[in-house]
């Protein structure tokens, strides 16, 4: 598998948790990483995620007071969860050397 933008893992990321529609999307990488996802950004790392097989949409769901029907939800898939998990550790492995040359401190 190829390493996953880093868009794309941000949003994994959000759908790791729970189904969540475009804004809560956009809403979680804020409050998670204080970045500021772009609108149109966000639906075509989901429209690569979901011709990946990583994504999909959820057909039906089942509304609660105050949710707008037309929003459009998404969840991970086990092809996605596999994805997100060898991204992680890619990561992981990248900031031990990171640590390892001194550029991050040691952990205990």
């Amino acid at each position: 598998m190829a390493t996953l933008r880093p868009i794309e893992f941000e949003i994994l990321l959000s759908l790791a948790g729970e189904e969540r529609h475009g804004y809560a999307i956009i809403q979680d990488i804020a409050a998670r990483s204080g970045e500021t996802v772009e609108t149109g950004t966000l639906y075509r790392a989901l429209q690569r995620l979901t011709e990946a097989d990583l994504a999909r949409p959820v057909a039906q769901r089942r509304t609660t007071p105050g949710d707008d029907e037309r929003r459009q939800y998404y969840a991970i898939t086990a092809a996605g969860r596999q994805a997100a998990s060898a991204e992680a550790r890619r990561l992981a492995a990248l900031v031990d050397v990171a640590r390892a040359v001194r550029l991050l401190p040691r952990t205990s």
